[in-house]
C-alpha cells in the first residue's frame, strides 16, 4: 500500500532529471515566479547521491516560459529552430503505429535504484555499474537496443490526445550502451478507482522544493550564491518495472515519432513511444503524485518533420 505523503523540509538542487543534464546561471530576465518554479533539479545523467549544502547555480529556464527557451542562450537555440521538437499533440486521426514495434527484456525482474524528487515530481534512477548500462531492462525496436536508465513524472501530461490532457505522465528514459538518451516511453496517468500496483511498491513520496533557500545562513557569506540543498534520496529501493508495462497492456498500441528532449537543450534524435492506454491510479495515489509535483509540461510543439507512425 502506498504510504502517506510526508511533507519534509528540503531545498533546491541542480540539473534536470527531465531527459538530460541541464545547468546554468540564474538569469536576470527570469521573473521571481520563474526562478521559484525552476529550483534546480535531479538528472538521469547524474543520479542523486543525497547530500546537503551545495553552491551549484540555478537553472536559467522555466517550464512556464518554455516558448522563450531558444532566446536564453546559444546552447538552447534548437529549442526554437528544431524540426522535431517534443512534445506534440497526438490524435487517433493519425492512427496507431504499425512500425517500430517495441519489445522488452529484463523488465520482469526486480531492479534497485534511488528514489527521489527531480524537483518537479517523483523520480527513480536505476543502479548500474559505472559506464555499463547493458545489464539494465531493455527496450528494443527495429535493430536498436536501448536501456532503461530511469523514470520521472511530469504533471500535467506532456502529450495531449484528441485535445485531452491527462493529469500526469511518466517518462521511462532509455539510453544506448554508452549512456546517451535515445528513446522515451511515455505512459499517461489519470485517476480511476483501484490503486495502481506500480505505485504501491514505492516508498512515501518525496516533495518538491518550493523555492530557493534565501534565508540568512552562517555558512553563506554576504554576496555569495544562495545555499541550495538536495532533496532527500532513498537509496537501493527495489521495484519491478513490468508493473508499469502491465498497466498499459505492454504497450500493444502506441504512437511513435521522432522527437527531442522536453527541456533545454532540447536535443533531437529521440525516438518517442506514447502508449495509447492510460494507466489509472486510485484517487489517493493521484493526489499524492500531484502533491509531490510542480508544473512541468512544455508547451506542445507544431508538428513538422516528426514522421508520426512512419516506417
Amino acid at each position: 500500500m502506498l504510504l502517506p505523503l510526508f511533507f519534509i523540509t528540503t531545498f533546491a538542487v541542480r540539473s534536470v532529471f527531465g531527459c538530460a543534464d541541464h545547468t546554468g546561471r540564474q538569469r536576470d530576465h527570469l521573473s521571481p515566479l520563474h526562478i521559484k518554479r525552476q529550483a534546480a533539479t535531479l538528472s538521469t545523467t547524474n543520479p542523486p547521491t543525497g547530500g546537503n549544502n551545495s553552491s551549484d547555480p540555478v537553472a536559467d529556464w522555466a517550464y512556464d516560459a518554455s516558448y522563450d527557451w531558444g532566446a536564453i542562450q546559444p546552447d538552447y537555440a534548437i529549442c526554437q529552430t528544431g524540426t522535431q521538437q517534443a512534445p506534440i499533440a497526438l490524435s487517433l486521426t493519425y492512427g496507431l503505429s504499425l512500425y517500430h514495434l517495441p519489445s522488452f527484456a529484463n523488465y520482469n525482474r526486480n531492479v534497485s535504484g534511488n528514489w527521489t524528487n527531480w524537483n518537479y515530481g517523483p523520480s527513480f534512477t536505476l543502479n548500474h555499474p559505472a559506464d555499463d548500462y547493458t545489464g539494465l531492462p531493455a527496450m528494443k525496436w527495429d535493430n536498436v537496443t536501448s536501456y532503461l536508465k530511469g523514470w520521472h513524472i511530469h504533471a500535467p501530461a506532456d502529450h495531449s490526445v484528441d485535445g485531452d490532457r491527462s493529469k500526469a505522465e511518466m517518462h521511462l528514459v532509455h539510453v544506448d550502451a554508452k549512456g546517451h538518451e535515445i528513446a522515451v516511453l511515455a505512459i499517461r496517468l489519470d485517476p480511476g478507482i483501484a490503486p495502481l500496483p506500480f505505485l504501491t511498491q514505492l516508498p512515501p513520496m518525496i516533495p518538491f522544493v518550493p523555492g530557493l533557500d534565501r534565508r540568512p545562513s552562517a555558512d553563506v557569506a554576504p554576496g555569495q550564491p544562495e545555499r541550495t540543498v538536495k532533496p532527500e534520496v532513498v537509496e537501493d529501493v527495489e521495484i519491478n518495472m513490468s508493473l508499469a508495462l502491465n498497466s498499459v497492456n505492454t504497450v500493444n498500441e502506441f504512437w511513435t515519432y521522432k522527437g527531442s528532449l522536453t527541456s533545454p537543450p532540447c536535443t533531437e534524435g529521440i525516438r518517442w513511444f506514447v502508449a495509447r492506454a492510460v494507466a489509472f491510479t486510485s484517487v489517493e495515489q493521484m493526489q499524492m503524485v500531484l502533491g509531490a509535483s510542480m508544473y512541468s509540461a512544455r508547451q506542445e510543439q507544431e508538428v513538422w518533420l516528426h514522421e508520426i507512425n512512419s516506417a
